[in-house]
């Protein structure tokens, strides 16, 4: 449904398509202590003796990595440009040997990065410990919404999975691994009171998108999302919308049915202009939303609180944030 090797259904409508494959060469990680530091071909610094390598098919997850990992992990991530689609992904020789080479991988599945799966496939390692966010949460693979780490359930169960998968590598590292994986989910606290505040506040507020990105915070926050699920989908799989569905979607901004639109930023096509351009003719204020964590500055709460301050300055105050 959201191919990523080959022919993308999206080549070609997206206009930072190309550069995509460059940013997997060089693999360059938005993560904290332990990450690796790629030089300007793609290969990397080699990690100190006795490091785990580890990998996060997107840098949200190889930024949970890290985290827990610490000095003990040295970690990249493949998918970690903030300003193309990752959905256009092509991969290259050296993806697959940063994959091939990795102890520890996480990825989102769902369809999203199935990729790795066919890499992993064709460099066996029965050592090796893969994560799969999709099966970690018990969900189904035609879940509709890939864009998991906006669920508030899901990192809590990712840095538990990553502290017991490192630990199996290091056991003499177990404690450390355990106690950082609580403090990182104690670390969420501020998002999660900052959900819940909005929801207390704010809650039945009407937003529009054009894809599902932030979907699952959205409802979080209690906010009612507007653009049909159906719109979202074509959108978010190249498929031209209907002209019912434009014109529907154009209109919560002409008659002003929302309070926010909520748009991915890595996700720019003529369609989507438009439609932004006709939000803001509007005064409808515009939130950007990522598939992948804005680098450099954050880390994945700081990046989550900042998304929702952006939706609560534009409910409350009409403020756009079209950049984080």
């Amino acid at each position: 449904m959201r191919p990523f090797e080959g022919e993308s259904p999206r080549r070609g409508r997206r206009l930072a398509a190309g550069a995509l494959v460059a940013a997997a060469m060089t693999a360059a990680t938005g993560c904290g202590g332990g990450a690796r530091v790629a030089d300007s071909v793609g290969s990397s610094v080699a990690p100190d003796s006795g490091v785990i390598n580890a990998v996060g098919a997107e840098n949200e997850y190889g930024d949970v990595i890290s985290q827990i990992g610490g000095r003990y992990v040295d970690v990249s991530s493949i998918l970690n440009n903030p300003n193309t689609d990752p959905h256009t992904f092509e991969s290259s020789p050296r993806v697959a040997r940063e994959v091939s080479s990795a102890q520890l991988i996480v990825q989102n599945g769902v369809g999203y990065d199935d990729f790795m799966t066919k890499i992993e496939s064709a460099s066996s390692n029965s050592a090796r410990r893969v994560i799969i966010v999709q099966k970690l949460l018990g969900l189904p693979t035609d879940t509709p919404n890939p864009h998991l780490w906006y669920d508030p359930t899901t990192m809590p169960a990712v840095a538990r999975a990553v502290s017991t998968a490192l630990a199996a590598l290091q056991p003499a590292h177990a404690a450390y691994f355990q106690a950082a994986a609580a403090k990182f989910v104690t670390s969420l606290n501020p998002w999660l009171d900052a959900i819940a505040a909005f929801k207390a506040k704010y809650a039945g507020t009407t937003a529009a998108t054009t894809e599902p990105v932030a979907d699952y915070l959205l409802t979080a926050m209690g906010i009612d999302n507007m653009t049909p699920f159906g719109f979202q989908a074509d959108i978010m799989n190249g498929i031209d919308p209907s002209p019912e569905d434009i014109s529907l979607e154009n209109g919560f901004f002409t008659k002003h049915q929302v309070k926010v639109f909520c748009y991915n930023q890595q996700v720019v096509d003529a369609l989507t202009t438009s439609i932004r351009q006709t939000a803001q003719k509007k005064g409808i204020p515009v939130v950007g939303v990522y598939e992948t964590m804005p680098t450099p500055g954050y880390d994945y709460q700081s990046w989550m609180v900042a998304e929702v301050q952006a939706i609560q300055s534009a409910v409350a105050d009409g403020t756009s944030t079209e950049h984080l």
